[in-house]
C-alpha cells in the first residue's frame, strides 16, 4: 500500500493534536507539510515537541500533499480547499460551518476529481442519519448548550448586543435553521452544518442554542424521524483547552485519517 502524505493546515489546538499523531505514525500515512501564519511560533513548538516537518504555504500544499486537513479558521477556507480541489486532490473539512455559503468548493471538487471529507466531529450516529437520508427524513431537530464561555465572541450575539457575562440561568440565545446558526455561529456549530449535510440539508435541519452555566460539557441533542426509524441522540464532549472546541473533535478526524490507510473500515 502506497503512503498517502497527509498535511495540516492550522497549528491551533486539533492541528497540534494531529501533528503529534501522525509524528508518532499512523498506518500507510505520513506528515508531510505543516501550512501556517506565523512560522517562527510553529517552528519553535515543532522544536519543542522534537518534530521534523516542513513549513509552507496554502498555496503549495498541493505540491507536498495528498490530503490536507483544515484547522484553520473559517475565513481562509477557500485558500485551503481552492488549490488542492484543483489539483484533484483532497481535503478533510472540520470547519463545515464554511462550507454551507461555498457549494462552488464542492463544484469544483466534482470538477476537477478532488474530494472534500467533513469527519462526524463532535457528534454521533451520522452512519444512521446518512442511512436515513437514503429513504426520505422528516424532521432533523438539534439542541445544543454550552457554558456561556463557550459562545462568547459569536458574530450572531455581538451584532444583538447580547452579554455571555454574568449569566447565572439557561438562556436560549438562538433559533432557526442550521444555515442561519452557521452564519452567527461559526466557531461553535460546526456539528449543526456537518448534521445537515449529512441528512436534509441546512434549510430544514433545524437547531436552539443555549448558553447554560450549569453545564460544563459541550452537550448536543439530536432528533430525527424519518420513514426508516424515528431515534434520538445525545452527547456530552469535554472541552478542549479552546472551550469552542470539545475534545472529541480532534480525535474525531484522527479516527477518519485512521481509515485511510486501515485494511478494515467499519461504518457507512
Amino acid at each position: 500500500m502506497s503512503t498517502k502524505r497527509i498535511a495540516i493546515a492550522g497549528l491551533g489546538e486539533i492541528g497540534r493534536t494531529l501533528t503529534r499523531k501522525l509524528a508518532q505514525g499512523l498506518p500507510g500515512l505520513s506528515l508531510s507539510a505543516i501550512a501556517v501564519r506565523d512560522r517562527a511560533k510553529a517552528q519553535a513548538w515543532l522544536d519543542r515537541e522534537g518534530i521534523a516537518c516542513p513549513l509552507i504555504a496554502l498555496d503549495a500544499l498541493p505540491e507536498h500533499a495528498d490530503l490536507a486537513v483544515e484547522c484553520a479558521p473559517a475565513a481562509i477556507l477557500d485558500q485551503i480547499c481552492g488549490p488542492m480541489l484543483n489539483a484533484g486532490k483532497q481535503v478533510m473539512v472540520l470547519s463545515a460551518s464554511a462550507l454551507l455559503p461555498r457549494p462552488d468548493l464542492i463544484e469544483l471538487a466534482r470538477a476537477k476529481g478532488g474530494r472534500i471529507i467533513v469527519p462526524t466531529g463532535a457528534l454521533i450516529g451520522f452512519d444512521a442519519v446518512t442511512a436515513a437520508a437514503e429513504g426520505i427524513i422528516h424532521s432533523v431537530q438539534m439542541v445544543t448548550r454550552k457554558p456561556p464561555n463557550g459562545l462568547a465572541g459569536a458574530p450572531y450575539l455581538v451584532a444583538n448586543n447580547i452579554s455571555m457575562e454574568g449569566v447565572t440561568s439557561a438562556q436560549c440565545v438562538f433559533k432557526g435553521s442550521a444555515r442561519d446558526a452557521a452564519a452567527a455561529f461559526p466557531a461553535n456549530v460546526n456539528v449543526v452544518a456537518a448534521l445537515s449535510l449529512a441528512g436534509i440539508g441546512p434549510d430544514r435541519t433545524t437547531i436552539e442554542i443555549w448558553a447554560d452555566p450549569a453545564v460544563t460539557r459541550n452537550c448536543h441533542q439530536i432528533k430525527v424521524d424519518s420513514d426508516s426509524a424515528s431515534f434520538t441522540m445525545s452527547i456530552e464532549n469535554i472541552p478542549s483547552e479552546n472551550p469552542k472546541t470539545g475534545r472529541i473533535t480532534a480525535l474525531s478526524a484522527i479516527a477518519a485519517l485512521r481509515k485511510l490507510g486501515s485494511s478494515l473500515q467499519v461504518g457507512t
